[in-house]
């Protein structure tokens, strides 16, 4: 288990890195998603 703890303290920096980038990717396919949505909304009007 100290392991774990050794890799996270050695390499805090890319574990945040990583972290920040998933959520921008769920930010953009999120984005991404309602565009889809509202466009489909527009095409029915």
């Amino acid at each position: 288990m100290s392991s774990i703890y050794d890799f996270l303290e050695t390499n805090s920096m890319y574990v945040v890195l990583f972290i920040v980038l998933i959520i921008w990717i769920g930010i953009f396919g999120y984005i991404r998603s309602m565009d889809k949505k509202i466009k489909k909304l527009e095409e029915l009007n």
